[in-house]
């Protein structure tokens, strides 16, 4: 797929995105031709999907997807997802029934028994790819912000407070983004959702103190997003879990691996 294809590609998802979400986003998804992008072209349609999916708002029940695709079953369906803390959830797909997880009111998650052990490492680099969206959007709403407002007769924007706290947000993101380009296995893909998870929380405290008061509001689209990362945060390890998972793994091979190749 060259350049003008993604782009072409990139433009129909964030339209089908921007008018539906849910069931209804699944179905057109699907009427779309997912399900032969994510057979054919994994590494194009994961993360432009699911980065996309972030930078939206709009949930759909993807992840089941890139999981069953990874462990040769058939498309479609769903699996229980393992939870920070020791949970299962599953993500279900085409009902309306309300979530057990009261983080995000709009995701049909609920309770799962323990499921059977699958390879994460394709979901992990799926859900990074969605946190990243979610950081980035949060970074979008706090940017519009404090070029629009001012106090004291200057923008927000000249605050340099306010400067360091988008700018401690870009550089996390902006590292999630290469750990997410650069994971090629199981251990990458651990460290990348690790850092794109850290990445939205950072951003979702930041974008909080720098929209202030109006960030708590229903009005605003803020909240929504704080609420989808901490969610996302802890699918499949949350990144306090995993950062310790890899510390674990590096003591017990007494040595790091190299990740990337400069």
């Amino acid at each position: 797929m060259d350049a003008t294809d993604r782009d072409l590609l990139a433009a129909t998802l964030r339209k089908t995105m921007t008018a539906a979400t849910g069931p209804a986003l699944d179905a057109a998804l699907a009427d779309l031709g997912w399900t032969d992008l994510l057979r054919e072209l994994p590494d194009v349609a994961v993360p432009l999907a699911f980065r996309l999916l972030g930078e939206t708002g709009a949930h759909a029940p993807l992840l089941n997807d890139v999981l069953l695709h990874t462990a040769g079953r058939p498309i479609g369906g769903t699996l229980p997802l393992p939870y920070s803390g020791g949970a299962w959830v599953v993500w279900e797909r085409g009902g309306s029934g309300t979530p057990s997880l009261c983080l995000d009111s709009e995701l049909p998650l609920r309770n799962s028994p323990v499921g059977d052990p699958v390879a994460l490492g394709a979901g992990r680099r799926a859900l990074g790819w969605w946190l990243l969206g979610t950081g980035r959007a949060m970074l979008a709403l706090a940017r519009t912000h404090v070029l629009d407002r001012t106090q004291f007769g200057r923008p927000l924007a000249s605050f340099q407070a306010v400067r360091h706290r988008l700018a401690e947000t870009l550089i996390g993101l902006e590292g999630a983004e290469a750990a997410l380009v650069a994971a090629d296995d199981d251990l990458g893909a651990l460290l990348a959702k690790a850092a794109a998870g850290r990445a939205a929380l950072t951003a979702a405290r930041h974008c909080q103190q720098v929209l202030g008061g109006i960030g708590f509001t229903a009005e605003h689209d803020l909240h929504r997003h704080v609420r989808r990362a901490l969610v996302l945060d802890g699918l499949l390890g949350s990144a306090r879990e995993l950062t310790r998972e890899a510390g674990a793994l590096v003591r017990e091979g007494r040595s790091a691996p190299r990740l990337v190749q400069l």
